[in-house]
């Protein structure tokens, strides 16, 4: 998934560094023609520690983290934090003297552009390395530059002398005609932004706004924090588990009373539930899993209402009201429109799932009717994947993985990934690797991060980071910036981002520099790390989003690669995620030259439609619908209980009932980053298999569809309406529109099969 939704109105998704000015130093990017040397990924993912003296450069002297210098030591962020807000103060004298000369006015966009990048630029990099970084120290520091830098945007989104100078260029007739598409559209981004922070509203309620959305903000980390905690042990009883541990080599701590204690949410609670024939078992550990104590529970209520306050004071029914007018779907009637299609077309399959299940369960009791199913019957009674196919799948590791998507990219794309190396000091932990991103017309385009092994004090799951977005440098004027037209000296405090030469392109751009955060198993010295089904998909689908940030390579950085609608931008991770990597021609890819064929691809594919995933598609439409109502008009109530709504719901349209006494949805931590969004998904997965089927089908390997694919939407980013991309990628011109009718076609198209999968957090 991606990051940094709802970071700011200024300083739109996404993380993104921004060059320090026109003068940064500037660097032509090669141009070499890509060889075949894909090969190379293999060791330098398979072996990262092994490989270590290869990939980084021995110096004493650390270049601070990304390569900069400001960023050698934690106290760096407070630093490069107060040279943002001073560069940023410049900007907006410099944005509110607009008006009185005609030639600024034609600068506005452009300035507020380079507003939120020198923001975000700080702010992003603070939320990944809050995520990532091993050292307490750095996670403190990265907090506070958050917090401080958050603080002064939201007072900028109710800035209202701001507002008026961008009212002026849209409603100049002069300038608005002369706006390129990708100006005009960043200019709407902040035009709808700055009417969603309350900016017609009198001075002391536009006060309260910003006290509200910083209560938000601190509402939401505690949302997050407790929902990604570790939930207390329950104590099972050794009789019923000590016999499974010792098969599985798992040592756990023995409790009081021949119990033997089990955290829930680890490996280990998950390997129980599917292997503990004593139901009281693993009703405990269910029970331990799906509860909330009654602290968590306030703090998402607490969120939930004062986002609906926030919508109360802009003059919304609900905040998914607020949150929707922007996106592709426009408002929760159509939003709730789609899922009930696609709840009553998903609920049936499900159901045949849990027949399964019930199946299983009754073979197993010897029972000669089928049994109830409880919720934690799932895991043990689903049925197995045959054994036969089971051991079609292939042996993939995290080298042949990035192998075969270099490979993929190259066959679509024309772009490839290359091993680079590393300066001292520049990445957060030694399992870190770099790749070139490399277009075989224009060189070298971007870098990825790649931080994919787990470890104590990572955040878990997988998620895609961009922490530098694409944006033209050259044009910046940041003489301009000083009212005296005299440029005085700037202390070496801040970010520093040279720019780029691109063959094929005037001027000069920083380049996108993305990271992906996942907590796959380690290798070893002697070994690499086997990845599991799961492991690749998700491989696969951050992938997407990072190959779509590559490639989405704007002037303006606002609507850069994966900076576009909330229920767009899932498109082409899902797209790779469940459509190209069901095909064999695609799985081909990852087999090395002189390796043998992978064992039956069609066996293998099929696999992909495994056991649940009918039951795993319906269960994510209930979340996406709880997610709904819990920003709908019923968070304002004095009587909402979350609880409740959800049980509700599962009773309603769920395929087994709620539980009494669990309350799991304060473990929903996409509430927070995906706030009446988290339709997105299926949204999103429905537009994906339409492109699959009518795009790359046929031919998944054909560079014509490739083609078509980036022409039509990857190279905008956020620079031109989805409907517009959707309609041209699919020639289905009726839908550019994106009206009800568009909405009604799109709601009839499948979106389940196979299970969503997705990186947790944000994102």
């Amino acid at each position: 998934m991606l990051t940094g939704r709802g970071l700011s109105k200024l300083a739109r998704q996404r993380i993104r560094l921004c060059p320090r000015s026109a003068r940064a130093a500037s660097t032509v990017a090669p141009t070499r023609p890509p060889s075949r040397d894909d090969e190379g990924l293999v060791d330098f993912f398979d072996r990262p520690r092994a490989s270590a003296s290869t990939w980084f450069r021995s110096s004493t002297t650390s270049t601070g983290l990304f390569l900069q210098p400001a960023l050698t030591q934690p106290s760096g962020f407070t630093q490069v934090a107060e040279d943002a807000v001073q560069k940023a103060r410049r900007l907006v004298d410099r944005i509110l003297r607009a008006p009185a000369d005609a030639t600024e006015l034609r600068k506005v966009v452009k300035n507020l552009d380079r507003l939120s990048n020198v923001l975000c630029c700080v702010v992003d990099l603070a939320e990944l390395v809050r995520h990532s970084h091993p050292d307490s120290r750095w996670v403190d520091a990265a907090n506070d530059a958050y917090g401080m830098l958050y603080e002064y945007m939201n007072v900028l989104n109710t800035d209202v002398g701001l507002y008026d100078v961008l009212k002026k260029v849209l409603h100049n007739p002069d300038l608005a005609s002369n706006l390129s598409p990708e100006e005009r559209e960043t200019a709407l981004i902040f035009w709808r932004d700055f009417e969603k922070s309350g900016i017609d509203l009198p001075p002391q309620l536009r006060t309260r706004f910003v006290q509200l959305s910083s209560e938000i903000i601190t509402l939401g980390r505690d949302f997050v924090n407790n929902s990604n905690a570790a939930r207390p042990p329950v104590y099972l009883p050794a009789s019923q588990i000590s016999g499974l541990l010792r098969q599985s080599r798992m040592r756990l701590p023995i409790g009081t009373r021949n119990t033997i204690a089990v955290y829930p949410g680890t490996s280990e609670a998950r390997m129980l539930m599917a292997s503990v024939p004593d139901d009281a078992t693993r009703r405990a550990l269910y029970l331990a899993s799906n509860s909330s104590s009654p602290e968590e529970i306030e703090v998402l209520q607490a969120l939930l209402k004062t986002r609906a306050q926030l919508a109360s004071l802009l003059g919304k029914e609900s905040y998914a009201h607020v949150a929707l007018d922007d996106k592709m779907t426009k408002s929760p009637d159509n939003v709730m429109t789609f899922l009930q299609a696609q709840l009553h077309q998903s609920r049936p399959r499900a159901l045949v799932d849990v027949r399964g299940i019930a199946e299983q369960k009754r073979i197993s009791r010897g029972d000669n009717q089928l049994p109830p199913v409880e919720a934690w019957d799932r895991e043990y009674y689903m049925p197995r994947i045959p054994s036969a196919a089971a051991t079609a799948m292939p042996d993939l590791t995290p080298g042949t993985v990035f192998y075969g998507l270099s490979r993929l990219f190259t066959h679509l794309f024309g772009v490839s990934l290359r091993p680079a190396a590393l300066e001292s000091g520049e990445v957060w932990h030694q399992d870190v690797r770099k790749l070139e991103v490399i277009d075989e017309d224009e060189g070298l385009v971007g870098w990825i991060y790649a931080d994919l092994f787990g470890r104590p004090g990572k955040a878990s799951g997988a998620a895609h980071y961009t922490v530098r977005c694409s944006r033209r440098v050259d044009d910046d004027d940041v003489e301009g910036d000083f009212p005296d037209r005299i440029p005085i000296a700037e202390e070496d405090r801040g970010l520093r981002i040279p720019g780029y030469t691109v063959r094929g392109r005037p001027g000069k751009y920083q380049l996108p520099v993305v990271v992906l955060l996942c907590d796959f198993p380690s290798p070893t010295l002697s070994g690499a790390a086997h990845l599991d089904w799961n492991d690749v998909m998700t491989t696969v689908h951050e992938m997407g989003h990072a190959v779509h940030s590559m490639i989405g390579r704007t002037d303006y950085q606002n609507v850069a690669g994966t900076r576009c609608a909330t229920d767009f931008v899932e498109l082409p991770s899902l797209l790779m995620e469940h459509f190209f990597l069901s095909s064999p021609d695609v799985l081909s890819l990852f087999r090395q030259p002189g390796e043998p064929q992978l064992a039956d691809l069609d066996t293998i594919t099929a696999t992909q439609a495994s056991p649940g995933a009918a039951l795993d598609a319906h269960t994510q439409l209930i979340f996406a619908t709880l997610d709904q109502l819990y920003h709908s008009p019923l968070a304002s109530a004095d009587t909402f209980d979350s609880t409740a709504v959800f049980a509700k719901l599962q009773d309603e349209w769920g395929v087994l009932p709620h539980v009494p006494g669990t309350s799991w949805q304060t473990r929903f931590s996409h509430l927070y980053g995906y706030a009446a969004t988290y339709y997105s998904y299926i949204f999103d997965k429905a537009l994906a298999r339409a492109v699959w089927e009518r795009v790359f089908a046929r031919a998944p390997l054909e560079r014509e569809a490739g083609e078509r694919f980036r022409q039509g939407v990857l190279r905008y980013g956020g620079g031109k309406d989805p409907w517009a991309m959707l309609a041209s990628v699919l020639d289905m011109p009726e839908l550019e529109r994106g009206d009800v009718a568009a909405m009604k076609q799109v709601g009839q198209w499948r979106a389940e099969g196979d299970g969503l999968r997705h990186g947790t957090h944000s994102h």
